[in-house]
């Protein structure tokens, strides 16, 4: 695995069975949250490597060559966003942010430039190691189109899962795998109301109670692309104390 420069994890590759045994890389300039989040994630099997500040980062994940990093956006010598950046224009791999509470924008432009998801400080983590297993094992999975699925067709909007490819007015719309994700999900089911645990769940495959922020960023940054009015979307609708709905 070492030699691999694609995104796609494959557990058989290492032997295991769901995300065991990945080469994790974690950067983080505080040592507790280093060594706790390494325990953690060797505990479930996983071979970890750490780094403290970014520029210590970017030559572990040349070196190393990690199936996921876990990376704080609050780091000395060089940003986590910088930090992302770099590794993903080298070689796209699964990354999960560490972010403060109150860096919602910092969030979206993480998430804009690459990153898988996020978790805010203080985090547990247990909950990091699970999402870090949830975001492996979708890493692994095929994309939808794969098996066929159908092209979405709605006035002014189309969703090729095939290609991947969403045209807003009929111009390309630049989206992440996730927002991809997300839209097709959700566009796959016009007025169906899911509630925010059920995406989490079969968009980012957390079985488990977690953080629905995720998607409320994702949302917010999908409404962005596909949406003439964002602040009065008439695809991506939000229900209000139950979750979105596709209002194609």
């Amino acid at each position: 695995m070492r030699g691999r420069t694609t995104a796609g994890y494959n557990p058989a590759e290492r032997g295991g069975t769901g995300s065991a045994m990945a080469k994790i890389l974690i950067v983080d300039d505080e040592p507790n949250i280093r060594e706790v989040v390494g325990l953690y994630l060797r505990r479930d099997g996983h071979d970890v490597v750490s780094a403290a500040d970014g520029e210590e980062a970017l030559e572990l994940f040349r070196s190393a060559v990690p199936d996921l990093v876990v990376l704080d956006l609050m780091l000395p010598r060089l940003s986590g966003l910088e930090v992302c950046r770099r590794m993903q224009a080298e070689r796209r791999v699964p990354l999960i942010m560490l972010t403060a509470r109150g860096d919602e924008e910092e969030r979206i432009v993480g998430l804009g430039i690459g990153a898988d998801d996020y978790v805010v400080k203080p985090f547990s983590p247990r909950e990091l190691a699970a999402r870090v297993a949830a975001v492996l094992r979708r890493s692994g999975e095929a994309p939808p189109g794969s098996d066929g699925e159908k092209v979405l067709t709605f006035d002014g909007l189309r969703v090729d899962p095939n290609t991947r490819e969403v045209l807003v007015g009929g111009e390309p719309a630049t989206l992440t795998a996730r927002e991809f994700d997300l839209l097709y999900h959700l566009a796959s089911s016009p007025g169906r109301v899911y509630a925010r645990d059920h995406l989490m769940e079969v968009v980012w495959g957390y079985a488990f109670s977690a953080d629905t922020s995720t998607v409320t960023v994702h949302m917010r940054r999908l409404r962005e692309k596909v949406e003439h009015d964002p602040a009065h979307p008439r695809y991506l609708q939000t229900v209000w104390g139950v979750g979105y709905k596709f209002g194609g």
